[in-house]
């Protein structure tokens, strides 16, 4: 059994992960990050806090980084987690089509195991139906390498999907012996990605027509969140929409962005 992490180890993680992560963990997060990395020393078969600093500043530092970053990251979500955006971006796309355009791009900047961009697909594609709105992308990304293989699995246990209205559970869900897997259909739109937000500027090019980054900028402090949004801005075409978590806002970030809704706002037109 390692020891437990000492004040001074926990502030040399403290650093390192926001160094690379832009995560600022509080000094109330000691148990909860020693709780999650003993399973990461146990697994290396390393004695202490001060051999696993050692490995994440040798040769290969990089490859453990992200284990670590998987270890502490938060991956709470759901299906149709915050309603009222859901209802909002079937309005958007529809608006989209009646304008005429044959394409929508929607960036998930933050997919964790996956709920929110299949709810997405879902929600793109049936907004869609019977219009002429039939290029549907949609780019997940999210910096956890274990959610990511979750996201691309698409299986869920049967109690993950009791938020999915039993109409759409059978258009776009195979029942599988694990619970629900995604159809090819719902899969199609997406792509998936691992990405760090706090590494600027982001390697896509954009425009997209909505971003969706909820409830992760509450873990970024100020000048994490100021470089997110001026990211988001300059990747969201001119009118485009930005969601939030409904506990988060740009405020002191706002430039270049107009709020629409709480914990919505829409990029400011040239």
């Amino acid at each position: 059994m390692p020891d437990s992490i000492s004040p001074k180890h926990y502030e040399a993680i403290r650093e390192l992960v926001h160094r690379r992560a832009g995560i600022a963990l509080g000094e109330s997060k000691q148990a909860l990050v020693q709780a999650r990395l003993t399973k990461r020393l146990r697994t290396l078969d390393l004695p202490s806090y001060e051999a696993y600093l050692d490995l994440l500043s040798g040769p290969g530092a990089d490859d453990e980084i992200v284990h670590l970053l998987d270890a502490i990251s938060t991956n709470f979500t759901s299906f149709f987690r915050e309603g009222r955006h859901f209802e909002l971006l079937t309005e958007i796309v529809r608006e989209a089509a009646r304008a005429g355009h044959r394409k929508f791009r929607l960036w998930c900047a933050a997919a964790a195991t996956g709920e929110e961009p299949y709810t997405l697909s879902m929600v793109c594609q049936e907004a869609a139906q019977g219009t002429h709105l039939d290029d549907i992308r949609i780019l997940a990304t999210d910096i956890s390498t274990r959610a990511l293989d979750k996201c691309r699995e698409g299986v869920y246990e049967t109690s993950r999907l009791d938020s999915v209205p039993e109409d759409m559970r059978k258009r776009w869900w195979d029942k599988v012996p694990e619970g629900w897997s995604a159809k090819p259909s719902l899969r199609a739109p997406l792509s998936f990605a691992r990405m760090n937000l706090a590494e600027v500027p982001y390697s896509m090019k954009g425009p997209f027509d909505v971003i969706f980054c909820r409830n992760v900028m509450i873990y970024f402090d100020k000048e994490g969140r100021g470089r997110f949004v001026k990211e988001a801005h300059r990747l969201l075409r001119p009118r485009g929409w930005l969601f939030v978590g409904s506990s988060e806002s740009l405020a002191g970030v706002a430039d270049g962005f107009q709020t629409e809704h709480p914990s919505v706002y829409r990029r400011e037109a040239p």
